[in-house]
């Protein structure tokens, strides 16, 4: 969890750090904080054919696999196992990952439900405390595809990742070189401490 601290702290972002009792769900814990539940996100990981990829959507909603499949380019895409998220993830507890791609060194893609939001409220690594923060200042610096995710995000409009400094594609998802996002992520991780403690 302090890692996510620090990284925000870095990065100069302004935002509120919400203890609350643990939930079961990411619906729930909707429910559990003092906002409205429209607010709160869950970052889901898939595996894609490149690795682990974060996909971020409405607390309240649900991943759409062959959304997700579309959005990574890969038919084969399937949620990750409990397993393959400790391996990736040793230091987040299941279901608390925060959306930040950069952190987590994988590619992110939001559902426009999520990147259309004034702010947002997410994990922040453990289930017993959240962040809320203003979403342009949360993806102004990540690279992020936003992409429909969700069923209600199939007809939704495509929004422009102004971070990337790239025109939406006409066709659907923001364009963005996901080989080079994966190559960039890669090599980043030869950097990361596999040896640090745990949040």
């Amino acid at each position: 969890m302090s890692y996510v601290f620090d990284y925000l702290q870095g990065r100069g972002a302004v935002f509120t750090v919400i203890p609350h009792p643990k939930a079961e769900t990411a619906a729930s814990d909707g429910r559990a904080l003092p906002f409205s539940e429209d607010e709160v996100v869950t970052t889901v990981v898939v595996m894609a054919d490149f690795g682990p990829a974060l996909m971020v959507v409405p607390a309240s909603g649900r991943l759409d696999l062959d959304l997700a499949a579309e959005a990574t380019a890969d038919p084969s895409v399937r949620p990750a196992s409990e397993r393959e998220l400790a391996r990736a993830f040793p230091d987040y507890e299941p279901g608390a990952l925060p959306p930040l791609s950069m952190l987590l060194l994988a590619p992110m893609f939001v559902d426009p439900a999520v990147a259309e939001r004034e702010t947002i409220v997410f994990a922040a690594g453990r289930q017993d405390v959240s962040i809320r923060m203003a979403t342009r200042d949360l993806f102004g610096a990540d690279p992020v595809v936003i992409t429909p995710l969700t069923a209600d995000a199939r007809t939704a409009p495509v929004l422009e990742v102004e971070a990337a400094g790239e025109a939406p594609d006409p066709e659907g998802a923001s364009v963005v070189d996901l080989p080079s996002i994966a190559a960039r992520l890669a090599s980043l991780q030869t950097s990361r401490d596999p040896a640090r403690p745990a949040p």
